[in-house]
């Protein structure tokens, strides 16, 4: 059946994505990605019964069986959705289901051709993922939207994407405004799951393509009621305000709740590629980073002054009198968790390069340029501005896990013939570009 429904489901949503594509682009003529000022009232109304219909008939060829359940709050009533679970690209039925109101979305998301333009049409509110400050800047483009009741309401996804089987920690910037907001509840009812997309599984082709092989794929989105934090300490402590909407919205789902964040997330696939006990590394990170009150924005900005130590401090090895030092932290028992968590040889030092390795990866995980900065520099190990063969073996054993790999022909491709040296340039350009190599370099990108 699959091989008749496809084809036909195909063709209607490019027939479709042709009108889509077509009001997409009146909608954003003349107007910013940046969200500077609302949608003129006229523009919005004439574009968004439209796109909302074009949008419908989309899911609809796609063999989506969309149910709703409870009652929509006004803008007057609430400013924010929040939305779980997350789990799969075709939550944007979410937002059809919600009229059409603001989304938050990553930059790049609109470099995509066609889906670009349709995202702009929302009048999106970006993030950078490259940039340090984009928690912070996201935040205040939420802050500005919701203290004037002129912009359309937000709908966000707070727990970021999942295989569906839990909730994690949300992300705060929904909750930062301190005001109500409508926790909206997304399953996939179905007996064999084709819509999960994360980073196990199937790919997006994939699961674009079972899906369309189904019948049918139900969806039920359902609106809870309004959560209103009338407690001060709720609208003061966005942890606590993010955790109870969290667990009234895991109860409803039938789901549990899991303290781990996104960023335990890729540190697993850190700790994969950096051969360290995987579940030991997501789990117990998790447990040292809450009771440690880590900082990652903080973090941040003083990597480069850890590169520096690691390099300068005995090819990195240190112990945790000299960690508690550089980290400006008391010795205790969750220090020296994180200690025993680097420390491979259970000899009471820990491998400092490493742990700024995980950290640089951890900070900038859509920036392969900065890894491979922070890489050049702590393997540079005479300071001269160029890797030799020896320093790049040590790059590619500790950062990427690879000891066995034929490091003087590599050496030899990314060099040339007749050089001893590398520069940061040719590294650069060679990790990006080579086709034998580029997925070996980028790996951190789909951290």
């Amino acid at each position: 059946m699959g091989t008749l429904l496809v084809p036909m489901q195909v063709t209607c949503i490019a027939f479709l994505f042709i009108f889509l594509w077509l009001v997409a682009v009146l909608c954003t003529i003349g107007h910013s990605a940046h969200l500077a000022k609302p949608v003129k009232s006229w523009r919005r109304k004439l574009a968004q019964p439209a796109l909302k219909f074009l949008f419908q008939a989309t899911f609809f060829s796609a063999g989506f069986l969309v149910k709703g359940k409870g009652e929509k709050a006004t803008q007057d009533e609430v400013p924010i959705f929040v939305t779980a679970l997350h789990s799969t690209f075709f939550d944007a039925i979410t937002y059809v289901v919600a009229g059409l109101p603001l989304v938050v979305s990553a930059n790049q998301n609109t470099q995509i051709t066609v889906a670009g333009k349709f995202l702009l049409s929302m009048q999106p509110i970006l993030l950078t993922r490259e940039d340090p400050n984009s928690r912070k800047t996201t935040q205040n483009e939420i802050l500005k939207v919701t203290s004037k009741r002129k912009w359309p309401q937000i709908l966000t996804f707070p727990g970021v994407c999942t295989n569906s089987t839990c909730l994690v920690t949300f992300k705060l910037g929904a909750f930062s405004p301190g005001v109500p907001v409508q926790p909206v509840l997304l399953r996939y009812p179905n007996t064999l799951d084709t819509v999960t997309w994360t980073w196990q599984g199937y790919t997006g082709f994939q699961a674009c393509i079972l899906t369309l092989g189904q019948l049918f794929t139900r969806v039920e989105v359902e609106f809870m009621p309004v959560y209103i934090p009338n407690d001060e300490g709720k609208k003061k402590d966005l942890v606590l305000f993010a955790n109870t909407v969290r667990i009234n919205m895991a109860n409803a789902l039938g789901v549990p709740v899991t303290d781990h964040t996104h960023t335990d997330g890729r540190l697993m696939i850190t700790a994969s590629n950096l051969q360290l006990p995987m579940e030991t590394s997501l789990v117990e990170f998790t447990k040292i980073s809450q009771k440690l009150k880590l900082d990652w924005d903080n973090i941040h900005q003083h990597l480069d002054k850890y590169a520096a130590i690691a390099v300068a401090s005995k090819r990195g090895k240190i112990g945790i009198e000299e960690l508690a030092s550089y980290l400006q932290l008391p010795i205790s028992e969750p220090l020296r968790q994180l200690s025993a968590l680097f420390d491979r040889k259970n000899d009471g030092t820990i491998d400092f390069i490493e742990y700024v390795i995980v950290v640089t990866v951890l900070c900038n995980a859509a920036n392969t340029e900065k890894i491979l900065q922070m890489l050049f520099k702590l393997f540079d190990l005479d300071e001269d501005g160029f890797i030799t063969e020896q320093e790049l073996a040590a790059i590619l054993q500790a950062a990427f896990g690879i000891p066995d790999l034929d490091v003087s022909r590599l050496f030899q491709e990314i060099a040339g013939q007749n050089s001893e040296i590398i520069s940061y340039k040719n590294l650069k350009k060679f990790s990006l570009k080579h086709p034998e190599y580029k997925k070996l370099f980028n790996s951190y990108l789909d951290l």
